[in-house]
């Protein structure tokens, strides 16, 4: 039996992008699982982007199942990922992390 694979945020973005280090955090604080590969150590990643991108390496750039999004807003991601069925979990702030650890303690 084949199972599809469950649909994933995947952000490319490279060291040093103020454009990736804000869509990064605002996706965190959305709630929006990502899985984040960096186009500088990964060439396969940067072709990919590339692809994307009309032969640029512009990043962000988010693919969401079939889905690609070169520099999108939060907004349009957490849309594509609810569209394609992406739970989105507890958002990642400073002070739900203090929260959170305050509970354990």
């Amino acid at each position: 039996m084949n199972k599809t694979p469950s649909p994933e945020v995947v952000v490319y973005w490279r060291p040093g992008c103020p454009f990736c280090s804000s869509l990064r955090g605002q996706l965190r604080r959305a709630g929006v699982p990502t899985r984040e590969i960096d186009i500088w150590a990964d060439p396969a990643a940067a072709a990919e982007v590339r692809r994307h991108a009309g032969g640029n390496e512009t990043v962000p750039t988010v693919v969401v199942g079939d889905d690609a999004v070169v520099n999108p807003s939060a907004k349009v991601v957490v849309a594509l990922a609810t569209r394609a069925g992406i739970e989105l979990v507890e958002p990642t702030t400073w002070w739900s992390q203090r929260r959170a650890k305050r509970r354990h303690e």
